[in-house]
């Protein structure tokens, strides 16, 4: 990335890279920071609208629903109207839902304002890369860029969970929301002048079918699986929205297969280095947001940590990340995005067990050895992670999908705090929970190392 003017190719449009890029970055982290934003005050929400458990859990996960089940439609979108276009879309409707949502008079309204803010954030994750591609166009460029792009995610939850905390405890949770309004209403401004006019993908369709049938089943299989946390798993309320969503999505993928121009061509995510980096992305995403929400209401309910101590609690954490994320571009030019992403799970795996231990004991273990050390550990191996798994998942893609790559990362991003989330949180206790997810971060550590040897055998660029 330099700071010099370039001309977009294929659009003629004169613009910055840096100035572009942290431009689409700042929003980017931005929609993470949204998802993160209600992580510590949710015990306080939870007694302003006398909320239970399992209302909670629900009112965490609203903007992860319908940002991940209408990510796909956002990313044909952007492709097939334009990534600047898409974007512009999206951004009114995120700055609308972050400007109602504070206003909610109770649990049901500012429920509806999550979920709006999934709606917008949907459009723009995939269309902000889209246009990415197109202001770094030559290969080399768009991957040095999406291995800092892999880090900004883990790093806006970061200061989701840290500037909510300091928020809530100056202010009140609700103003937690300016912040995607004052980011959404910058990037409008600013859009016109930073960023290329994207041109459309002519003779695109939007394949609405399979974007009803995507949609309807990521958002209902979801829903299934967070109301795990409240009922039973062979009780109608999970059981009936579980269902229909594993069918609607079974509908989908046989839908694709015979589609003229499919939503997810079905070849595009069975590449070997871009289905590991999927799948390296949606665990540590699950495994980092599992840890704020589990680690914020411990603090707070089993410790008595006020919402700034909470937050303070994580300043560690915040730390490790950047020092992690600086570290990532450099190391993957050298040993390559499968080692680094392989290193980094294993990394995080190590915080993820040590947080298991010694981090949700009943005991008052002392905060320096009992939640230190996995604090340090897990997002230095997530922002690694991260950073690998993007360029792998986005590595050789088409500048014609590049929306498309967009909203498939993206739904492997926020399936993990989502889906992922909610099984893992349905297997037992937190600790148990935090200990099972360590576990799977090893097993995929090992199978991503694999495709690292395999990549060096058959001299994989």
């Amino acid at each position: 990335m330099t700071a010099s003017t370039t001309t977009t190719p294929g659009v003629g449009t004169p613009v910055r890279p840096a100035a572009a890029f942290a431009l689409l970055g700042t929003v980017q982290a931005t929609l993470i920071f949204t998802l993160a934003a209600l992580a510590v005050p949710l015990p306080d929400i939870g007694r302003e609208f006398a909320l239970d458990r399992s209302q909670l859990i629900l009112l965490s996960a609203a903007y992860g629903l319908t940002f991940a089940g209408l990510l796909l439609l956002g990313g044909r979108f952007a492709d097939r109207y334009g990534g600047r276009r898409a974007l512009t879309a999206g951004l009114l409707v995120f700055a609308a839902a972050s400007a109602a949502a504070p206003l909610a008079p109770g649990y049901e309204a500012l429920l509806a304002g999550r979920f709006a803010q999934g709606v917008g954030a949907a459009l723009v994750a995939p269309a902000a890369m889209n246009v990415l591609r197109t202001v770094f166009g030559s290969p080399a460029a768009y991957g040095r860029a999406m291995a800092t792009w892999g880090g900004l995610s883990v790093l806006g939850a970061t200061a989701g969970n840290l500037g909510s905390g300091v928020i809530s405890a100056l202010l009140s949770w609700r103003w937690s929301f300016a912040v995607p309004l004052l980011v959404a209403g910058a990037a409008l401004a600013l859009a016109p002048r930073l960023l290329p006019d994207t041109e459309p993908g002519a003779g695109r369709s939007l394949d609405l079918p399979g974007a009803v049938l995507a949609t309807g089943g990521i958002t209902l299989a979801s829903y299934g699986l967070v109301l795990t946390d409240a009922h039973p798993w062979g009780s109608p309320a999970v059981l009936v929205p579980l269902t229909a969503g594993v069918a609607l999505c079974a509908a989908f993928l046989f839908a694709e297969r015979r589609a003229r121009d499919p939503l997810l061509p079905p070849r595009f995510v069975l590449d070997r280095r871009r289905a590991t980096g999927l799948a390296a992305i949606a665990l540590t995403a699950a495994g980092t947001s599992m840890t704020f929400v589990l680690l914020s209401l411990h603090l707070q309910q089993g410790r008595g940590y006020s919402e700034l101590e909470t937050s303070a609690a994580f300043v560690p954490f915040a730390a490790a990340l950047l020092v992690s994320g600086r570290a990532a571009g450099p190391l993957i030019g050298r040993y390559g995005a499968p080692l680094v992403t392989a290193a980094g799970l294993a990394t995080g795996a190590a915080g993820l067990a040590l947080l298991a231990a010694t981090g949700l004991g009943a005991g008052a273990v002392p905060y320096a050895y009992g939640l230190l050390p996995g604090l340090v550990l897990l997002p230095a191996g997530a922002a690694a992670s991260f950073a690998g798994a993007a360029v792998l998942a986005t590595g050789g893609v088409p500048e014609r999908q590049t929306g498309l790559a967009g909203g498939v990362l993206n739904t492997a991003m926020e399936l993990g705090p989502t889906v992922l989330f909610a099984a893992l949180l349905a297997l037992g206790g937190d600790a148990v929970s935090l200990a099972v997810t360590a576990g799977a971060f090893v097993a995929l550590s090992c199978a991503t190392a694999a495709t690292a040897a395999l990549a060096a055998r058959t001299h994989h660029p």
